[in-house]
């Protein structure tokens, strides 16, 4: 249980500058996907309240920023993630929705292979609640289960008061033996175990509606969730693109919040729908006062089709289970996967026709092709077409870049009750494609609704790209380059950093980036400068430094009244 301590009213003369915001009309999920062009956020002077049971208009902030990642051989991108007085690489994973990191006390399964850094037992502040999260498919099921506490955290130099995660004390999760310290849920907070067990432990019987549960959000939900819900947020976004360290080493890999990367117009992304989960595909039930809502679950759309060679091959054949539609297609969109994983059948027809020696009943089949080769594995969505770098289709199977596999393309389980998708795109996809992931509105999404965009970075000389990588092999014996850039934390430690409140209004300062803000009574806003933020530790990791904007104008008085703290 939560005692709500009410601390002192606070009146603070704030000057503040209206910014343009995210404001669209509320699409339908269903929505034609080549009127790609509607589907475009707007902007618009006025941010529409989150808050549970309102439709207050009020200002959206202008915070936004971005930070490097961390690459273990193109398989995991890591992100540097401050809890307390700590800094960690975690896993970047948009498929699921809490963030989590292993305590000392984990010492066994994946944790007795880890040597990363703990978070110490002794300093956990437990919020009297234990989790278990459940990853994978059938085959590659993994869990992380331990207990829930409290603590600040900050990511991209944006920090957020009592935010929830897990310490884990035992995991079958193979991120900790790679360089990661847990993992960092950028999901809705309906998938949220986290934030379920804690609205659990709150009133009396069972949760037949999800008031509660959605109110909550901003106190218990995901990390970022709780800032695109502050208001604090530029717009209440994130957008993710990897870089690669394998086959052809290229690009630079950030995360960027509350807006899209700099130099990225709207207009040049391919936005499509989130899918929404009824209540009877295992979505969240709605709130009392909503009764027509419908959450979204997971980071998933709709897809036109699916290509190879410019070749379009036929749906899945196999039915969905637990009587879920089995006509409808779409893709988990999932940082947190390192492949690309679909249908068992239509992957054997991709495979076979790559590979004249693939067996699919052998024991351990392999797809072996020559490496000189491209192929061009697309996915159609919102009309246009996103294909795969045909340097992320393969890896390198013989010792002289001669023969390769495509092992980048393995089957999953169709689609059931809370896995509705036949695909999951993982990091291949996104070392292809910029994604950015518009959160809108979390508590009604009827009247902001969550949507993707899509912008694909493949060359247009990719395949010439991929001759050169070979060539270069070549004069390297025969081998392909395959390495591991950490994540830039010694830099983030160092940045400047912006502290956001959840659940209260925020107001826009007019400090430059480059001066100190003197902290206010209401915590509302405020930064703080540990050093000057340096370049990232990595040369081709995206500059680790502050992108924060903050604007001029105008005069408000606002009060701040009886702040509920987090006590136990």
């Amino acid at each position: 249980m939560f005692n709500i301590l009410a601390i002192l009213s606070v009146f603070t003369l704030v000057v503040f500058q209206s910014s343009w915001i995210f404001q669209v009309a509320a699409v339908s999920e269903t929505q034609y996907l080549h009127d790609t062009e509607s589907l475009q956020p707007q902007l618009s002077n006025d941010f529409h309240n989150t808050g549970f049971g309102n439709t207050r208009t009020r200002k959206r902030g202008n915070i936004s920023s971005s930070v490097g990642l961390g690459d273990f051989n193109d398989l995991m991108y890591t992100v540097p993630i401050r809890l307390g007085n700590r800094m960690f690489a975690v896993h970047l994973d948009t498929g699921s929705s809490d963030l989590w990191v292993i305590s000392d006390r984990c010492t066994e399964n994946a944790c007795k292979e880890s040597n990363i850094s703990r978070f110490p037992d002794a300093s956990f502040v437990p919020a009297g609640v234990d989790v278990e999260m459940h990853y994978g498919d059938s085959t590659t099921g993994t869990y992380a289960s331990g207990s829930v506490g409290l603590t600040t955290a900050s990511v991209a130099g944006i920090t957020i008061a009592q935010q929830t995660f897990a310490l884990i004390d035992d995991t079958t999760n193979h991120v900790v033996e790679f360089n990661a310290a847990g993992i960092l849920g950028l999901s809705f907070p309906s998938a949220s175990k986290i934030q379920e067990e804690m609205t659990a432990t709150v009133g009396t019987g069972p949760l037949v509606q999800t008031d509660h549960f959605v109110e909550s959000t901003d106190i218990s939900g995901p990390l970022l969730s709780r800032m695109a819900m502050s208001g604090a947020l530029e717009l209440p976004m994130f957008s993710v693109e990897f870089q690669r360290v394998a086959i052809d080493i290229s690009g630079n890999g950030s995360l960027t919040i509350g807006k899209l990367p700099d130099g990225i117009e709207n207009s040049s992304l391919t936005w499509v729908p989130v899918r929404l989960y009824p209540t009877e595909d295992g979505g969240l039930a709605p709130p009392s006062s909503a009764p027509d809502e419908v959450y979204p679950f997971r980071w998933e759309v709709d897809i036109d089709g699916v290509f190879l060679d410019g070749k379009r091959f036929t749906d899945s054949a196999i039915p969905a289970d637990d009587d879920v539609d089995s006509q409808r297609v779409s893709a988990l969109i999932d940082t947190g996967n390192s492949l690309l994983r679909g249908p068992e059948d239509v992957v054997k027809n991709i495979l076979s026709s790559v590979s004249t020696t693939y067996d699919p009943d052998a024991p351990d089949p392999v797809a072996a092709l020559p490496c000189n080769i491209p192929h061009s594995l697309a996915f159609q969505i919102g009309g246009k077409m996103f294909p795969i770098d045909p340097r992320d289709f393969i890896s390198q199977l013989d010792s002289m870049a001669v023969v390769c596999q495509a092992d980048n393309l393995v089957a999953t389980d169709p689609p059931s009750v809370g896995s509705l998708f036949r695909w999951s795109l993982g990091t291949p996809f996104f070392r292809s494609n910029l994604v950015a992931f518009y959160y809108g509105n979390l508590t009604h999404p009827s009247m902001d609704p969550p949507r993707i965009g899509f912008l694909s970075v493949v060359p247009k000389n990719a395949d010439q790209l991929l001759q050169d990588a070979i060539q270069k092999a070549m004069l390297n014996g025969g081998n392909f380059p395959n390495s591991v850039e950490p994540a830039p934390t010694a830099s983030a430690s160092q940045r400047a950093h912006i502290t956001v409140s959840a659940g209260v209004e925020y107001i826009s300062s007019p400090t430059s980036t480059q001066e100190q803000l003197s902290q206010s009574a209401t915590d509302l806003v405020s930064t703080s400068f540990l050093s000057t933020p340096t370049a990232s530790t990595n040369g081709k990791a995206a500059s680790a430094g502050v992108s924060i904007a903050l604007t001029h104008g105008y005069l408000l008085l606002f009060c701040l009244q009886s702040v509920g703290l987090l006590s136990l």
